[in-house]
């Protein structure tokens, strides 16, 4: 269920310029509600990746503010890191580790003890990737890969999970597992979820509310049904297109 009177992520007037003038996001207000799955989607070079990292307090933004739950993430990144994990859209894996030893490490960088124990229990039951856990990960195909990482992030249960292009790499049918996967571990565990997605099926199946950028400004933002109702359109490609005019 969704604590509306709680801000989990609040983006105030973000904006971030690379070398050379080139701007990733401009001026760039949103928020999301604790227990929320909320969208962004858009373009390549629309800055999704880059607020994510903002977020994730892995850049740092030219100006503007950004708290999770509370905590400025540039002034306090030690603090915000606690309560995020991210999976980048290239998540790397450590080569010649195994499937196995990957998801122990991954997770004993949040855990101890027993609760390590749980965690790496739950990731392997995430993964389901069988005996390919005691092979290297640099044997791993793509979607394999995608599901070793995104096992650890789901089973670290942070308090806001970002996820990028989450099913990417992955066959429909696995597809449709992380999708459910993801919906599941935001209600029972009533985990934020932010996510970039291409895919317009995965983003209206998921998420309650969507946050349309184009060249680094949010042209349009609601739920999926309002935002079609709004512009008649028929999906979230209709919208994107009548959204940036």
């Amino acid at each position: 269920m969704l604590s509306s009177s709680i801000a989990a992520v609040e983006v105030s007037n973000l904006t971030k310029v690379y070398g050379g003038g080139i701007v990733g996001v401009s001026n760039l207000s949103f928020t999301i509600h604790e227990g929320e799955i909320y969208g962004l989607i858009g373009p390549n070079g629309s800055g999704k990746t880059t607020t994510l990292r903002i977020i994730a307090t892995l850049i740092k933004p030219t100006s503007g503010v950004v708290r999770v739950f509370g905590v400025d993430v540039v002034k306090e990144p030690l603090r915000a890191r606690q309560l995020v994990n991210y999976l980048p859209e290239e998540a790397g894996a450590y080569r010649d580790l195994t499937g196995y030893d990957f998801i122990r490490f991954m997770l004993s960088l949040r855990f101890s003890g027993k609760r390590l124990e749980e965690a790496v229990a739950e990731a392997i039951g995430i993964a389901d990737l069988g005996n390919a856990l005691k092979r290297p990960v640099r044997t791993y195909s793509k979607g394999m890969k995608r599901l070793l990482a995104l096992s650890t992030v789901l089973a670290s249960k942070p308090r806001l999970l970002i996820l990028d292009e989450p099913t990417t790499g992955l066959d429909v049918e696995r597809s449709i597992q992380v999708r459910q996967l993801i919906a599941r571990y935001s209600r029972e565990y009533d985990i934020t979820v932010l996510l970039s997605s291409h895919n317009m099926l995965e983003v209206e199946n998921l998420c309650h509310r969507v946050g349309i950028l184009y060249r680094g400004r949010l042209v349009a933002e609601g739920g999926v049904e309002e935002l079609k109702a709004k512009t008649g359109s028929r999906n979230l490609e209709e919208v994107f297109i009548r959204a940036r005019g």
